[in-house]
């Protein structure tokens, strides 16, 4: 297996745009540790200052997430119900019919969405598939929704395919740190992580990129993970931070629950180190209590995945999500201008 050094190892990428006043790329690890051991309440109120240099205070962006393809995944993530690898109950399933996605879109505009993302299992789609993908992400955009997806790794032909179809974000998580990540996964490199996101963002498409708290991790990684994130030659735009959902059946199904105000110190700090992406709270919600995710708020959070699943684990009920934010006196991000 690959050094971290060598995972991490890439071509010359294409020049991006100076980054906004503010705005750094050059973190020192150190300084990415020194955040996390600041006393609690200073870490949140810098978090919460940066914040609302860049963001209305009470925000949140709604973006639910449907599984277009399900199960049968060759990668070997340890966290992961869907790869063959491991006997989980999850079965392999065919991509969905275009008019099934579609009709799944209109149905999250609807409840309060403002982008669609398609996960599809795979650890590089077939011609084939991206071209029925690419008629999914033409369908979506047509409704006025921001359209998203996250299909494995990606060639920047491929890339750029997506890109001329409307797509306007990629997710592809890190997950963890470099020096970690061969503990959880050995079907592919930190390295090829970085290369797709490197070939997303030379095709003009917006990254969405983070990371999942729980695989085993130290803190010194979870420092790792969000130095890298924040070092990239531009921020994601999109931020996902990740608690995981110990899935029986995979070799994480016993790992230790993560202290809640571990969990809220990750977000503070990618919202200081990240100050104009949009953080958002993925998967494991259903085990938050809404103290824990109003703290998240609170410390920088301003996106949510809405819905009752993310791929092939559950959400809290969207009823339940609106139901928070009307409490917290916080408000939706209303739909991109003409949807």
């Amino acid at each position: 297996m690959a050094t971290a050094a060598e995972s991490l190892a890439l071509p010359p990428a294409r020049a991006c745009a100076a980054p906004a006043p503010g705005i750094r790329t050059d973190w020192d690890v150190a300084e990415v540790r020194a955040l996390f051991e600041l006393p609690f309440p200073e870490l949140m109120f810098r978090a919460q200052s940066v914040h609302r240099q860049h963001f209305p205070a009470g925000d949140v962006q709604i973006s639910t997430l449907l599984s277009i393809k399900t199960g049968g995944c060759p990668e070997d993530c340890g966290y992961c119900p869907q790869s063959v690898h491991f006997k989980t109950g999850v079965e392999g399933e065919a991509l969905l019919p275009v008019a099934a996605v579609v009709a799944a879109a209109r149905q999250a505009k609807a409840g309060g969405a403002t982008r669609f993302c398609m996960g599809a299992a795979y650890r590089n789609p077939k011609p084939s598939q991206l071209a029925r993908i690419s008629e999914m992400v033409r369908e979506v955009k047509a409704l006025g929704l921001e359209t998203c997806a996250t299909l494995g790794m990606l060639t920047p032909e491929q890339a750029g395919q997506l890109r001329d179809a409307g797509l306007d974000y990629y997710n592809h998580n890190l997950d963890t740190s470099a020096e970690h990540y061969g503990n959880v996964i050995s079907t592919r490199t930190y390295g090829d992580r970085l290369q797709t996101l490197a070939n997303v963002r030379d095709a003009g498409l917006k990254v969405c990129a983070g990371g999942i708290i729980g695989l085993g991790e130290t803190a010194a990684d979870r420092a790792a993970l969000l130095h890298t994130l924040a070092t990239l030659p531009a921020h994601p735009e999109s931020v996902p931070i990740n608690q995981l959902v110990a899935v029986p059946g995979t070799p994480l199904a016993d790992a230790p629950p993560v202290d809640p105000l571990d969990f809220v110190r990750v977000i503070a700090v990618a919202r200081i180190l990240m100050p104009a992406s949009r953080v958002r709270l993925s998967a494991g919600r259903t085990e938050m209590s809404d103290e824990l995710q109003a703290l998240c708020f609170l410390a920088g959070a301003n996106s949510i995945f809405y819905g009752e699943r993310l791929l092939t684990t559950p959400n809290p009920e969207a009823d339940r999500d609106l139901a928070l934010l009307r409490r917290l006196g916080m408000a939706t991000e209303p739909l991109p201008a003409g949807g």
